[in-house]
């Protein structure tokens, strides 16, 4: 399907439009007395540690302008991380180290820079450059994921992440963000990422889509994406359940990474998840929200309505 149909072709396929979102499920669902802890990653990240959900090891937090030298100590012995805005959205202000060389640092594209660049960096964090509504924000400095290597090759300068949209503690959709060249290593679909539809019930690929176009490979590294499937599956959608309950917001995107040695780990929440999710899978989330809610009122409990999505959504069911 096109994403630019007539909207009776997109309402008759269930696509959910951004007004329907806004009032019918973030207005509805959502509590804005809850969105600090989602729109803030400190906060969530601290959340999650205390419910045993696990997160990417925080090697240290700058505040305050006077502070900004001191981040050099932290990274001192360091050979990767990543350095990113508490209330950062869309990817940006979100700098990533995967080694030195002597004393410079080697971000992931290549792209050598001094100390003195990453320190200006964390300086316009601070100034809220990169954050939401231009706020002061704090820099968050974070273990370097050394993701599965399974997925080693969907991505390219960058760490693929996995997208499930949650409502009422049902996982209804997911997608795979492929870093690529065109997105400068980041897993943002404007910028150029690839959005790789996830089956719920198998955590195989559907479909891919790179600016709105499907496509059938990686356009980096050649990766065929009919042959990806998520490992820990069942882990990945159980984790972006769980987030439901810690936020008390009912529909929720949560950002996940599967790390090579800790597996799936919690990387962002989001309050307001976008709508490309429909695009990557070709498919509305409409219809799956009503059915998540009919399996939500049903089900006895958090296993039971992961159950229930994996058979609801699942292609083979």
């Amino acid at each position: 399907m096109k994403w630019f149909a007539r909207p009776s072709r997109l309402r008759a396929a269930g696509m959910l439009g951004m007004n329907e979102r806004n009032i019918g499920y973030i207005g509805e669902y959502n509590p804005r007395r809850n969105y600090p802890l989602v729109d803030n990653k400190l906060l969530t990240k601290q959340a999650a540690e205390q419910r045993g959900i696990p997160v990417p090891a925080l090697y240290g937090v700058i505040r305050y302008q006077h502070e900004v030298n001191a981040v050099l100590d932290v990274l001192a012995g360091r050979e990767g991380f990543v350095i990113k805005p508490a209330q950062g959205s869309g990817g940006k202000g979100i700098l990533v180290v995967v080694g030195r060389r002597g004393d410079r640092f080697i971000k992931s594209s290549g792209r050598e820079i001094h100390a003195a660049d990453v320190c200006r960096h964390v300086s316009n964090i601070l100034a809220g450059l990169h954050s939401l509504g231009g706020r002061n924000d704090c820099a968050m400095i974070e273990a370097l994921i050394d993701f599965d290597p399974v997925l080693g090759s969907y991505s390219h300068e960058g760490v693929p992440d996995i997208r499930v949209i949650a409502f009422k503690g049902v996982p209804v959709m997911a997608m795979m963000r492929c870093a690529t060249h065109a997105s400068d290593g980041k897993a943002n679909l404007h910028q150029g990422a690839v959005g790789v539809g996830i089956d719920i019930g198998s955590g195989r690929s559907v479909r891919a889509v790179q600016n709105d176009i499907l496509i059938d490979a990686h356009p980096d590294t050649g990766a065929c994406f009919a042959d990806l499937v998520i490992p820990h599956w069942e882990r990945v959608l159980d984790l972006a359940a769980s987030c439901v309950e810690m936020t008390g917001l009912g529909y929720l995107g949560a950002d996940v990474v599967l790390d090579r040695e800790c597996g799936p780990m919690l990387l962002e929440l989001n309050a307001r998840p976008g709508l490309a999710i429909q695009v990557a899978n070709q498919t509305g989330l409409r219809n799956r929200l009503t059915l998540a809610a009919a399996i939500a009122a049903r089900a006895k409990g958090h296993d039971e309505r992961i159950a229930l999505a994996r058979a609801q959504f699942g292609e083979a069911g």
